[in-house]
C-alpha cells in the first residue's frame, strides 16, 4: 500500500479519558469536538499519522458470527458515510473501549478520535478515521515572559508524537472490514497489544504479501536461533550463517518458494525436516497460515533483516560481524591459557 500524508488535514479531533472499569476507575467523554487553531491541528496530524507508513500490516475488522456485528467497524462505517455523525460515533468509541478496558495492566489514559481528509493511499485521496491513546505523561517547562518579569512552572501532559497505541481506517475494502493500519508502542506484543488489537478493535491481519513475508521470516528466524540448538551440535557461527542465507533467500528473490527455500538455506535433509516440523507446531500455536509460495515483500525484508543478528558476542570484549563464509572462522580451545578462540581468514584489512 502506497500512503502520503503530507496533504493530509486533521479537520475534527475528539477526545475522551478512559479509565480501567476493571479497577473501578471512571471514564469521561466530551460531549463537543475540540477547537484547535490550525497551526496546532497541522502539529498534532503530522505527529499522528508519522508512525503509520509503508511497514505497517494491514488489518480488517472481524467478527466470528458476522462482520456487522463488529462495534467499532459499525463506528467507522456510519462516520466515513455521514461525516456529521462523528461525535457522536466518537463517543460511541470511547465508551466501548471502556466496556473493553478491564485487564489489570491496561493503563488509563486520553483517548483521541480524528478524521482526516485528503489522505493519498493507492493513488486516491482519502477520508480516514484515527483513534489514539495515550497512557504517558511528560513533564515539560512552561517559560511565560512578562516585561522584565519572567514565571517558570513545571507542567504534565501528553507529548502527541508519543502515543501509546493508534489505529487508522481507511475506506478501502469497506465490505471486507475495511484498511486498517495499526501502531503499539510495545510491538503489538503482550497483554495489552491483545487488548487493543482483539478486545477492543476486533481486527485480524490481512493476508499480504507483507504479512506473509514477515511472518515466515519470523519463524525462521526462531527455528534457528531457538530451536535448532537444542536438536543439533551447532554452533553460534553456524547459526548466524544460517540467519544470513534466510535474508538472502528473501532479498534475491521476488516470490518465496517453501520447498526451495528449506533446500537453499538448511541443506541437510535432517534439519529440513526437523524445520517442517517446527513450521506445522508453530503456525498451529500461533494460529496463523503461511501458504507455500508468495510474493516477497521488500518492505517486510528490509523490517526482519534488523532483527536477524550477525553479531558473535564473545565475552564484553569483542563483537564479531559476520556477513559471508562461516568457513573462514575456525574455533578452538587453548589449553595453555584455558579459554575459547576464533580465528578469522582474510585477504585484505579495509
Amino acid at each position: 500500500m502506497q500512503l502520503n500524508f503530507n496533504e493530509a488535514v486533521l479537520t475534527i479531533v475528539s477526545g475522551h479519558f478512559i479509565g480501567n472499569k476493571g479497577n473501578g476507575q471512571e471514564i469521561v467523554t466530551s460531549d463537543k469536538p475540540f477547537s484547535l487553531p490550525a497551526d496546532a491541528l497541522k502539529t498534532v496530524k503530522d505527529a499522528f499519522l508519522s508512525k503509520f507508513n509503508l511497514e505497517s500490516d494491514k488489518y480488517a475488522f472481524s467478527h466470528g458470527a458476522a462482520l456487522t456485528f463488529n462495534e467499532v467497524y459499525n463506528f467507522c462505517l456510519e462516520t466515513l458515510a455521514e461525516e456529521s455523525t462523528f461525535q457522536k460515533n466518537a463517543i460511541n468509541i470511547a465508551k466501548h473501549l471502556y466496556e473493553n478496558t478491564t485487564h489489570p495492566k491496561v493503563k488509563p489514559g486520553e483517548l483521541y478520535v480524528c478524521y482526516f481528509t485528503n489522505c493519498f493511499a493507492d493513488g486516491v485521496f482519502l477520508d480516514a478515521l484515527g483513534i489514539f491513546k495515550t497512557e504517558t505523561k511528560s513533564s515539560f517547562l512552561d517559560l511565560v515572559a512578562n516585561g522584565k518579569e519572567s514565571s517558570l512552572k513545571l507542567l504534565s501532559g501528553s507529548d502527541v508524537s508519543k502515543f501509546d497505541k493508534a489505529c487508522l481506517v481507511l475506506p478501502t475494502n469497506a465490505e471486507k472490514g475495511f484498511d486498517v493500519l495499526l501502531y503499539d508502542s510495545n510491538g503489538n506484543r503482550g497483554d495489552e497489544a491483545q487488548f487493543w488489537r482483539e478486545g477492543f478493535l476486533g481486527v485480524v491481519p490481512q493476508a499480504t504479501e507483507y504479512y506473509h513475508t514477515n511472518q515466515f521470516m519470523g519463524l525462521a528466524k526462531e527455528f534457528i536461533t531457538s530451536q535448532l540448538p537444542h536438536e543439533y551440535d551447532i554452533e553460534k557461527t553456524g547459526q548466524i550463517d544460517l540467519l544470513n542465507k534466510s535474508v538472502e533467500y528473501f532479498r534475491a528473490n521476488d516470490a518465496f518458494d517453501k520447498k526451495r527455500f528449506a533446500e537453499d538455506v538448511f541443506e541437510d535433509k535432517r534439519i529440513i525436516k526437523a524445520f517442517k516440523e517446527f513450521e506445522n507446531n508453530y503456525t498451529e500455536m500461533n494460529e496463523i497460515d503461511v501458504p507455500d509460495n508468495f510474493a516477497i515483500s521488500i518492505q517486510a525484508v528490509k523490517k526482519q533483516a534488523r532483527v536477524f543478528k550477525s553479531v558473535l558476542k564473545l565475552d564484553k570484549n569483542f563483537h564479531v560481524y559476520i556477513h559471508g563464509d562461516k568457513s573462514l572462522i575456525e574455533k578452538g580451545f587453548d589449553e595453555r591459557t584455558g579459554k575459547n578462540f576464533y580465528k578469522i581468514y582474510f585477504d585484505e584489512e579495509a
